[in-house]
């Protein structure tokens, strides 16, 4: 089934009957994502490894470009024509608007990467509902991909021959599993070093890929694990679906179900409670 198929059923319900599920609810949010998706395509790619490319220092040390900037308002342009109504938290502009149902959105996620031109970053776009993400689009144009997932329509990757549904990875046993961490320096800042070197003495292979093509792999069952600290919502939401839906689980670092506390823990879910154990030893 495609995500955007409905499933034959059969004359089985008589026709005064409406048959809906989450996904039904949920498919005119993750079509209008998908189109976020374009717009903010159309933005940064022009702009990635451009000579003129301009880059400030944000108040944290942090940097931003002109493609960041000009593809959170792309972003924010659409939703006020087609989502007036919903809320809208943004890495750039910040949060304004109901938060019932709130579109988070981190216009170039790896903007390090972006500004060096190294190719891995990528527009980052949920939408949540009452604080729990339902709809999540990742688009990386400079690699020539996209994930997209929402609540009970699976998870899926564009592919030259069309749609392709996500599962993570049978990995069952911490000798098997592969992780991948943000930075050693982002652990050691939380105090979670004697973590890393743990994990790494502990499991098969660990790398840093980094930022939200790490939990693109998990999704497509080529890792088992990845973690993060400093996070905001932002960083993070819109993989929450995709994970998901992909079949795995992802929590804060301490196991609680939240987008807020500042980390994450995502796994193929198989492997999530010796995870947690082993990081909390």
């Amino acid at each position: 089934m495609t995500p955007h198929d409905v499933p034959d059923r059969g004359g089985r319900y008589p026709v005064s009957v409406t048959v809906s599920s989450p996904a039904d609810a949920l498919r005119a949010d993750l079509d209008l994502a998908l189109r976020l998706a374009d717009a903010a395509d159309a933005q940064s790619l022009p702009r990635f490894d451009a000579a003129d490319l301009v880059i400030s220092t944000k108040a944290d040390n942090s940097h931003v470009t002109d493609a960041d900037l000009a593809t959170e308002r792309a972003i924010r342009a659409l939703l006020a024509v087609e989502r007036p109504d919903d809320g809208i938290f943004g890495e750039e502009f910040g949060a304004e608007g109901d938060t019932h149902r709130q579109w988070i959105i981190d216009p170039i996620d790896g903007t390090a990467n972006f500004l060096r031109g190294v190719p891995l970053w990528g527009t980052m776009i949920a939408l949540a509902i009452d604080g729990v993400p339902q709809v999540g689009v990742v688009s990386m144009p400079a690699l020539g991909r996209r994930w997209w997932a929402s609540t009970g329509a699976g998870a899926w990757t564009a592919t030259e021959t069309g749609p392709r549904q996500l599962g993570v990875s049978a990995v069952a046993t911490l000798d098997d599993a592969s992780a991948s961490f943000q930075s050693i320096a982002q652990w050691a800042d939380a105090g979670h070093l004697d973590d890393l070197v743990r994990l790494s003495s502990r499991i098969w292979r660990d790398r840093a890929y980094g930022d939200v093509y790490s939990y693109m792999l998990l999704a497509e069952g080529r890792l088992e694990m990845v973690a993060e600290f400093d996070v905001k919502e932002y960083d993070i939401a819109a993989a929450v679906p995709i994970v998901r839906e992909a079949g795995g689980r992802m929590t804060a670092y301490d196991g609680s179900e939240t987008i807020s506390a500042r980390s994450t823990l995502a796994t193929n879910g198989i492997l999530h409670e010796a995870f947690l154990s082993l990081l909390h030893d």
